[in-house]
């Protein structure tokens, strides 16, 4: 990283805070446009994506645009991310995704502070936000390894996509999800329900990083037989 601390935690706030006004104003926008929930989900999704893609291409180079827990500690484990950075980004993602709810409160002229009565909770859910954050981590680690500069598409496109394959609409994101139980509107989660997608994001994260630390190694080209034989 070539940014100090101080401005990668902001990049890391400032982002979370867009992204999580983005999928909340949004969801409030669509929502009161329109009575056919297919409509407001997709009023929800495009916003989303598109945001993704502006906000890594604009941020990535400051901080490496992670915006979500899962994301920080998948690099952490790789060893691509200092750890003594963990904690810092987890609370500047934190912190950035409730001023987002926030943020879209007041630009709906609603309460500041709500909580959430949405109930998203059972074992489709859970595997939904597994399998979401499973496939998030897979494409950034791929991207990586193959396309780096098209991260922000992949990951814009990514999120698109499994806002509606997904039951849960693809939360995939921790810090996305608590900053989304503040919120009563389109968009919210039970507080009481965030144990259980965070579990599910976290353990779809491990087994995505587990997965692409095998199949995305290099690997010699040489022939093992040859050089063998090379060697006597």
């Amino acid at each position: 990283m070539t940014f100090d601390l101080g401005r990668r935690l902001v990049a890391e706030a400032l982002g979370t805070a867009i992204l999580v006004a983005t999928v909340v104003g949004s969801g409030i926008m669509a929502d009161r446009l329109s009575d056919d929930v297919a409509v407001s989900l997709l009023g929800n999704t495009i916003p989303t994506g598109a945001i993704l893609v502006v906000l890594i291409s604009i941020l990535g180079p400051i901080s490496g645009a992670h915006f979500n827990p899962a994301v920080t500690m998948v690099f952490a484990i790789r060893r691509e991310f200092e750890l003594s950075a963990v904690a810092p980004y987890l609370l500047a993602q934190i912190g950035g995704g409730v001023a987002g709810t926030i943020i879209a409160h007041a630009m709906f002229e609603l309460p500041l502070f709500q909580v959430s009565e949405t109930v998203r909770t059972g074992p489709g859910q859970w595997t939904a936000e597994a399998v979401a954050t499973f496939g998030l981590v897979l494409t950034i680690l791929g991207g990586l390894r193959f396309r780096n500069d098209s991260i922000p598409g992949l990951v814009g496109l990514y999120i698109t996509a499994a806002y509606w394959f997904t039951a849960s609409t693809s939360f995939a994101n921790p810090a996305v999800a608590i900053a989304r139980s503040v919120t009563s509107t389109f968009s919210g989660i039970r507080p009481l329900d965030l144990p259980g997608f965070i579990i599910a994001q976290i353990l779809g994260a491990l087994v995505a990083a587990a997965l692409a630390g095998w199949m995305l190694a290099e690997r010699s080209n040489e022939n093992p037989a040859i050089i063998a034989k090379g060697t006597e």
